[in-house]
């Protein structure tokens, strides 16, 4: 298991990379296709990571609190050819399981990873309205799977875009699994 940290590709004010991607709905889903949203949270993430697993509660509340306001749209960008647990079928059993309400897209070509420059599962990233790069990072402070979250940074950042005010702190990196990249 490799671990990162998120890196910086996309600044703060960079616009979010257009994409058009299969969901576990069987349709194509285009950030075009969301509108009239106060932000954006496009989550990388997939179905193995235990740092992932380890936030299944963290993501369902994430669109329980914030998702009539913001966007959330989860991609999985990992080679399915080697790590067949991140399948798209396997993707729709983990959203079936856990209860999933948030779209979760597959990102078979992994070029949508490359635009925005998702290293980790979980990678988040927060766009405001216009879809500008607001907050990158971390979904809270517990940042091993065993840990217990004492800050929910995401959802604090979310209330703050919501309703206004200046997220201060726009990069805070997430830790994860390394995204599983295709061997060329």
């Amino acid at each position: 298991m490799v671990l990162l940290e998120s890196q910086v590709k996309l600044k703060t004010g960079d616009s979010a990379p257009d994409f058009d991607l299969l969901g576990i709905d069987d349709k194509k889903h285009a950030l075009g296709d969301y509108k009239d949203y106060k932000g954006y949270l496009i989550i990388f993430m997939c179905n193995h990571c235990p740092y992932v697993k380890a936030k299944v509660d963290a993501l369902n509340e994430l669109y329980e609190k914030c998702g009539n306001d913001v966007a959330m749209i989860a991609i999985n960008s990992n080679d399915s050819t080697d790590y067949p647990e991140d399948s798209f079928e396997a993707m729709k059993e983990t959203a079936n399981e856990k209860g999933f309400k948030f779209d979760y897209l597959v990102d078979e070509t992994q070029e949508i990873a490359k635009k925005y420059g998702a290293m980790c599962t979980p990678d988040p990233y927060l766009f405001d309205g216009q879809k500008q790069l607001v907050f990158h990072g971390r979904i809270d402070n517990a940042m091993k799977p065993d840990d217990a979250a004492t800050e929910k940074t995401m959802i604090n950042n979310i209330d703050k875009l919501v309703s206004g005010q200046k997220i201060e702190k726009d990069f805070d990196p997430s830790i994860g699994c390394s995204i599983k990249w295709k061997e060329n």
